[in-house]
């Protein structure tokens, strides 16, 4: 058994979900995966993979391994990149991921320009509004808003977005501009659930609050609820850059500004390794300073 070869085959299968698509992506038949894989364990001695007929599910000993592949694979990618020109001229599969808005204004025109100059390379931009696992489902650097928690990631400091509340000069002419965070009681508001639940915090130098707002509109999706606020239904509360076109028009007005809570840090994360593929390390030097930039 070609070892290195049994184990790019199982990082694919985790990666892909399936042995179909495994088979896919590396272009041999399904027969040929499905005896690599059980040629893997039984020299291995252990299950790596539980199979049904509708899903695959690591094992303990399969979750080990495959991360183990993975730092593995990508030490004899950086190796033989040393001995060609890939290192200047990076190819293969590059998936990143994004929230929807920032990944829509800042992180897909930056995904273009980087393939442009690439042509080797193929990029998948995944634009979702919940935080996935990287491993688990074969990202390869993902943009954080949000404090980081102690974890195998490691992270390269972007910027901070403030947490503003805003809202249309139409409804702050009908209900008034509020002045402290506890009139809000006696307010309407729009909320974008992926940023804040049904209280909103204020601080203002040692003090800090907490105010719940009744709710007439609620979304996950963050375009929705900047609509609703432009149009007057109620205040809304959002990350700086998800409000700024509105605000730079006219049609949104920020509030409490002293009250606003302390910025959110951005983050661009990858999977902790030793040594990173040249695809990885090109966009990093490519997008890292762009968007601080963006964010400065």
């Amino acid at each position: 058994m070609d070892k290195l070869k049994a184990m790019t085959a199982f990082v694919r299968i985790v990666e892909s979900g399936s042995l179909t698509a495994a088979a896919q992506r590396l272009d041999v038949s399904l027969t040929a995966v499905v005896r690599s894989l059980a040629a893997l364990e039984r020299a291995l001695g252990v299950r790596l993979l539980n199979r049904t007929t509708r899903r695959l599910a690591l094992t303990d000993e399969g979750r080990e391994y495959f991360e183990r592949c993975r730092r593995v694979l990508a030490e004899v990618e950086e190796m033989e990149s040393a001995l060609t020109e890939r290192r200047l001229q990076p190819g293969g599969r590059l998936v990143i991921t994004a929230p929807v808005m920032f990944g829509r204004l800042h992180v897909a025109p930056l995904v273009a320009g980087f393939v442009a100059a690439y042509p080797a390379l193929r990029a998948e931009l995944l634009l979702l509004d919940r935080v996935i696992d990287l491993l688990e489902e074969g990202v390869d650097l993902a943009i954080r808003i949000a404090p980081l928690p102690d974890s195998s990631l490691v992270a390269v400091a972007l910027g901070h977005t403030a947490r503003v509340l805003c809202a249309s000069p139409e409804y702050l002419a009908r209900h008034g501009e509020p002045r402290h965070p506890r009139e809000l009681a006696s307010h309407r508001a729009v909320r974008f659930t992926g940023l804040s639940g049904a209280e909103w915090g204020f601080a203002r130098g040692a003090e800090s609050l907490r105010v719940a707002v009744p709710e007439v509109l609620a979304s996950n999706q963050v375009d929705a609820v900047l609509e609703a606020c432009r149009q007057g239904l109620g205040l809304g509360r959002f990350l700086g850059y998800q409000s700024r076109a509105l605000e730079d028009a006219g049609q949104l007005v920020r509030v409490l500004r002293e009250w606003e809570p302390p910025p959110v840090q951005v983050s661009l994360v990858h999977a902790q390794a030793r040594l990173l593929s040249p695809r990885i390390r090109a966009f990093m030097d490519w997008a890292v300073p762009r968007l601080r930039e963006r964010l400065a």
